[in-house]
């Protein structure tokens, strides 16, 4: 593998400020400089990926063909560096051209192209499967705007468009040339022919067309580099020159604006018929230039679909991309002309699902007619393969019509997503252990009775080189000391060498103190971008998530208001000083979520102004929480809360970074929590609450939260004083009530009231540890030293062996 010195790459860097942007070094801008740089490695990866490409088209090798409506990026400068082993080399080239590369670094903005673990698993995934040396593609649109930036004013959730792409497009290579057409509306034909063989013509359509913007993704220590597509929607009529003429300038552009809307922003709100429209069209159009896209390249070299399924699998990361399934069946019945027998087999042997929830609300369904208006063509493939299955089901079930309502794809004016996805796919898979017994046994429980061979289990991983060795380099540098070198960058199961050290003195106080050091370090960053001055010697206890109520940062509020209310009581209740750090976004329509943030800043700002708080406990929501900022706070955090109701959370990927950092875990037996608890043992984790199966229990038997409100002293105080607000004059009645009685829902669904005694007695344990600090140490040591199997190489690897029968790099 080509090596590159300081000397090359300021060459390069230099040749892109001539010829890109006509200015010499000293005329560049911060921006000039960071888009050079970035396209050097772009080059660098595009010669990468040709000799890539000629490579898997020699061997004909199987492809994996990822599709997933998120890919949370984040920045790239510093992790393509960082996997093209240049970091070094490019640094020291910035900083002779007269920047600073740590404020390039900085400088470049998130690519926000997902919501949460979804779009970053996604990434971590494309990472691995790179690096793994596996032929493969992700695949999902060019948001101009992705997720939204988050801007707290008076205590309140504001979103703010998020152009990524001023800086971003750097990454991004276009080809006009792969340019594909996605046909939306209009009505179907039936046409007999004279052989007798019937055609489905499509009339009055309107046409958007997808155009792909690269952006080529380099693996660790391996010349082999994959490529992430994602689709850009244009006009095929950007200006209609008669409305043009007339002065009519607004009409005359309204074609183009309609359908560049479709890639403007990641998950318009869909609480209308409007925000409906534009979710379906984003996922058809996606998927449809995709299948198309992989049809094109396959037929070019085999000329022939019959072997599709042979060559391609198709992964799709949740329900958003079910599309595919009528897709390629219109592609090989109506283009390829195939029987619908044939068809079938190729698409059934082709497409995998992975599921990523147990939330009823969360499996997709469409309403029918919507569907039909939009996609009158895959409205009728959808409709054919609902009518065979149900016919199937009849069959298997001998008529049960419980079991055929709960599996049906099309019922009672819906299309049902995942139950598609159940019928065409090979294989679905869940993202924990729990979560897939979760599936089997609830969900999708009577699918599996009739297909078990189905249903398999993958254990969501994180990307460790990016989460560990370049976010955490003194860390990064004691794990090498420790184990003999750095093979556990592509060997992450050689992190257990750490086991040895448990009772070794300096180690742990070296552990000590890089997390010491990371907390000043972030601390430093914090009061610089902010003003917010931490305590560093206080426990950084850090939630930070997507904000939902199964994720019960509401549950972390009412603890620390417990803990506020005992401190006015007792100034000296609190033995070890705490600092809690939330970071979270609130889909813009939920309405509960952005209260919650709202509490979370009134209990802030009424902590953080009370002397007798001082230095004893403090609460921070970190705002426009992202990838970046994610990378300065996990070094830095001592205990991370997962605690979600158990049974709700698939697996979570955030638990997973905390404890390759070595912070402990306060959480619930839930996701993946299971497995890491599985691995540490019950003395590295504090855990707390009723498992999966009591809170059924609960539940079924009647689960009455007001009852623990009545006789619990503690926690009636705690929402008596939700009930009345705090000294910014905003009142939480409507949580209260909410927790208590419901509203338009059961009562405290996520079981806050049930888990908060358990919860506040694993918080007791944790002051009782941190008071141990070689105790403490010897935890975090443990932790990071199993957290190995919680590598995304893992993951990837039991996909290609048990589900994409490729083969990987050894």
């Amino acid at each position: 593998m080509q090596a590159y010195t300081k000397k090359e790459l300021k060459e390069r860097i230099i040749g892109k400020l001539h010829r890109n942007f006509g200015r010499e070094v000293s005329e560049a801008s911060s921006a000039h400089m960071f888009k050079a740089c970035a396209l050097v490695l772009r080059d660098i990866m595009a010669n990468r990926q040709l000799e890539t490409e000629a490579r898997i088209e020699k061997t004909e090798a199987r492809q994996v063909h990822y599709l997933s409506l998120e890919f949370l990026m984040g920045r790239s400068l510093m992790k393509n560096a960082y996997n093209l082993n240049v970091l070094p080399a490019l640094t020291a080239a910035i900083e002779d051209l007269g920047f600073s590369a740590s404020d390039l670094f900085e400088a470049e903005p998130d690519a926000g192209l997902g919501n949460g673990g979804l779009g970053r698993l996604a990434a971590c995934y494309l990472d691995s499967m790179t690096t793994l040396d596996i032929p493969a593609f992700g695949y999902s649109i060019c948001y101009e705007l992705g997720i939204f930036k988050q801007k707290i004013v008076d205590g309140q959730q504001v979103e703010l468009a998020d152009n990524w792409l001023d800086m971003g497009d750097a990454w991004l290579i276009t080809k006009m040339d792969e340019t594909e057409e996605v046909r939306f509306g209009g009505t179907i034909e039936d046409e007999w022919r004279p052989d007798g063989s019937h055609a489905a013509i499509h009339k009055g359509y309107t046409t958007v067309l997808a155009v792909p913007r690269d952006m080529e993704i380099a693996g660790y220590g391996t010349t082999h580099v994959n490529t992430l597509r994602l689709w850009d929607a244009k006009s095929a009529t950007p200006l209609d020159m008669s409305l043009f003429s007339r002065g009519e300038y607004l009409k005359a552009t309204q074609e183009k604006a309609m359908a560049e809307t479709i890639s403007k922003i990641l998950y318009p709100e869909d609480n209308h018929y409007e925000g409906k429209s534009l979710r379906l069209k984003q996922q058809y159009f996606f998927v449809s230039a995709t299948v198309q896209s992989i049809v094109k390249k396959h037929r070019k070299i085999y000329g022939t679909l019959r072997n599709f399924h042979e060559k391609h699998v198709i992964q799709i990361n949740d329900t958003h991309p079910a599309l595919v399934i009528p897709e390629l069946m219109r592609i090989l019945l109506d283009e390829e002309g195939y029987s619908w027998e044939d068809a079938w087999h190729i698409v059934s042997h082709t497409v995998a699902y992975t599921n990523h929830t147990v939330l009823a609300e969360a499996l997709e369904r469409w309403p029918q007619q919507l569907v039909s208006i939009l996609l009158p063509r895959i409205w009728q493939l959808i409709v054919e393969i609902s009518n065979r299955y149900q016919s199937d089901l009849n069959n298997f079930f001998h008529g049960d019509q419980s079991k055929v309502r709960n599996m049906a794809i099309v019922w009672d004016g819906e299309v049902r997503m995942a139950n598609l996805c159940i019928c065409a796919c090979f294989s679905v898979n869940g993202v924990s252990a729990l979560h897939s017994d979760i599936l089997k046994r609830e969900v999708f429980h009577d699918p599996y009775l009739r297909s078990p061979r189905q249903f398999q289990n993958v254990t969501n991983g994180i990307d460790h080189r990016r989460w560990l060795s370049q976010i955490n380099p003194k860390l990064d540098a004691l794990i090498r000391d420790c184990t003999g070198g750095d093979r556990y960058l592509l060997h992450p199961e050689a992190l257990e060498k750490l086991l040895q050290y448990q009772n070794d003195t300096t180690v742990l106080d070296q552990l000590a103190a890089i997390k010491r050091e990371n907390k000043a370090r972030f601390a430093g960053w914090l009061a610089k971008e902010t003003g917010i001055v931490l305590n560093p010697n206080a426990i950084f206890d850090v939630q930070v998530k997507r904000l939902h109520e199964y994720k019960r940062q509401l549950l972390n509020a009412l603890h620390i208001l417990y803990l506020y209310q005992k401190l006015q009581q007792d100034p000296d209740f609190l033995t070890v000083p705490h600092v809690f750090l939330f970071g979270a976004k609130a889909a813009p329509g939920y309405a509960v979520a952005k209260q919650i943030i709202r509490l979370i800043g009134s209990l802030s700002d009424q902590i953080n102004q009370d002397p007798i708080c001082k230095d004893k406990l403090q609460v921070v929501f970190l705002e426009n929480y992202r990838v970046s900022l994610a990378e300065k706070l996990m070094p830095a955090s001592e205990l991370s809360e997962q605690i979600s109701t158990a049974g709700k959370e698939a697996s979570g990927t955030g638990n997973m970074k905390f404890m390759m950092n070595g912070a402990l875990t306060i959480g619930t037996l839930d996701g993946a929590n299971v497995e890491m608890h599985q691995q540490v043992g019950d003395e590295n984790i504090f855990l707390f609450g009723l498992n999966a199966d009591e809170v059924q229990h609960l539940k079924h038997h009647g689960y009455a939260p007001y009852e623990y409100y009545m006789h619990n002293a503690d926690l009636k105080l705690v929402l008596d004083r939700l009930n009345g607000g705090f000294r910014d004059g905003v009142s939480y009645n409507d949580l209260t009530n909410r927790l208590l009685f419901g509203a338009g829902g059961p009562a405290d669904e996520y079981l806050l009231l049930a888990d908060f005694d358990s919860y506040r007695v694993a918080h007791n344990r944790v002051q009782t540890v941190y008071q141990n600090p070689r105790q403490w140490n010897q935890m975090a040591l443990v932790n990071i030293a199993k957290s190995g199997i919680f590598a995304a190489d893992r993951a990837i690897r039991d996909y290609a062996d048990h589900i994409w029968k490729v083969k990987t790099r050894t």
